[in-house]
């Protein structure tokens, strides 16, 4: 992103974060009308030990200098997240990443291909920066889609979550699971703040669907949630995983998303009886 969409970034994220702070959370005393929810201005600078005029600058988004130091006050007055915090630094200093550009069409090994297949009863899903979607599992393909009959430049999984019509059924609080996406979505933003390729794509999901604006400028930041997830499934009903997250060490800069049935539900027995029986329909 460019420097002026690099800093608008910044100042919606700061603006976010400001607001999800009650005063009283921070002893502060809430008493007295406020506009709008969350801290003032001034109260973070307090907090942070800068000046009101300097922070208000840094959220407006104005060009200025910042610092390490000053940006780990500013960190710490907005209780960020080790995540977040990160993402600041980004929008904050325009931080490059050090990592090795990412391929045009980035492939996974055989190894890693074998071990994900190996998860039989594991939806996995294997995806790039950019959140395009490299590789997966049979259990993924009985869960979610049937990916390989989705064209390559349609896989990505920001874009099936706001129009495959299959995603908001499956998902009982849809809004929770796209969240999730979104703020793993956000963590890749701010690291690769030198890739146009995002901006680009974001203008695109504003036009795809108008409920992707208010959900991304919910400004959640995380580079791995481990979240519950409660699927309604066409042909199996209640399915119940927990969803862990894991980066795959190299220069292509894949992550591993693996969706292990929650203990002592009945999902991973309902996953083999749904397996089996295509697999047994097929023979």
């Amino acid at each position: 992103m460019n420097r002026d969409t690099r800093l608008q970034a910044l100042s919606a994220f700061l603006t976010a974060q400001r607001a999800k702070i009650q005063p009283e959370s921070v002893g502060l005393p809430s008493a007295g009308r406020r506009r709008t929810p969350g801290l003032r201005r001034e109260e973070v600078a307090q907090l942070a030990g800068v000046s009101s005029t300097w922070y208000t600058w840094l959220e407006q988004g104005r060009d200025i200098n910042v610092s390490s130091s000053v940006l780990d006050c500013i960190a710490s007055a907005l209780r960020l997240t080790a995540d977040e915090r990160k993402y600041l630094f980004s929008l904050a200093m325009g931080t490059p990443s050090t990592s090795i550009p990412q391929q045009e069409e980035p492939s996974i090994s055989l190894s890693l291909q074998k071990m994900v297949d190996e998860l039989h009863y594991c939806p996995t899903i294997i995806s790039d920066r950019h959140c395009q979607i490299v590789g997966w599992n049979r259990a993924a393909s009985h869960v979610f889609l049937e990916f390989d009959r989705i064209p390559l430049e349609q896989r990505n999984m920001i874009r099936l979550l706001f129009t495959r019509k299959e995603f908001r059924r499956l998902a009982v609080n849809w809004e929770h699971f796209v969240m999730g996406f979104l703020s793993i979505f956000r963590s890749y933003y701010g690291q690769y703040v030198g890739d146009a390729w995002y901006e680009q794509f974001l203008q695109e999901m504003k036009q795809v669907d108008p409920e992707f604006l208010p959900l991304w400028q919910h400004s959640q930041v995380s580079s791995a949630p481990e979240v519950v997830i409660e699927f309604r499934h066409a042909k199996m009903g209640k399915m119940l995983f927990d969803l862990t997250s894991l980066q795959v060490q190299g220069g292509a800069d894949l992550r591993c998303s693996v969706y292990t049935p929650a203990a002592g539900s009945s999902t991973e027995a309902k996953l083999k009886r749904l397996m089996n029986k295509t697999e047994d329909s097929t023979n």
